[in-house]
């Protein structure tokens, strides 16, 4: 025969195993969650890469362009200047009088 302490037993038993049943249904439904937010994650950071790669090209080419400025506004300084230089020499006659 069975005894109210075995009854009772059994239905905590049994009641635990459906509480477990459902957490773990529950917990897989949590890990396809986060599954599904990391996939939209990465393709967002796909994304931003990609957006990344388009205006770093326009940026390095003004970039480019900017050193290739600055660098033809020195060569003009130093040409200008060994003009001035030049010139200053070529006004003084090989006697050393200035004109």
């Amino acid at each position: 025969m069975i005894d109210a302490v075995q009854i009772i037993l059994l239905l905590v038993i049994i009641t635990l195993a459906i509480l477990l049943l459902v957490l773990g249904i529950q917990v897989f439904f949590i890990l396809r969650e986060i599954r599904q937010t990391v996939m939209k994650a990465n393709k967002v950071l796909d994304d931003t890469g990609a957006i990344a790669r388009s205006v770093t090209g326009p940026i390095s080419s003004v970039a480019t362009l900017v050193q290739g400025v600055s660098t033809g506004a020195v060569v003009g300084k130093v040409v200008n200047m060994l003009l001035r230089t030049f010139m200053k020499d070529k006004e003084e006659d090989p006697d050393g009088k200035t004109k």
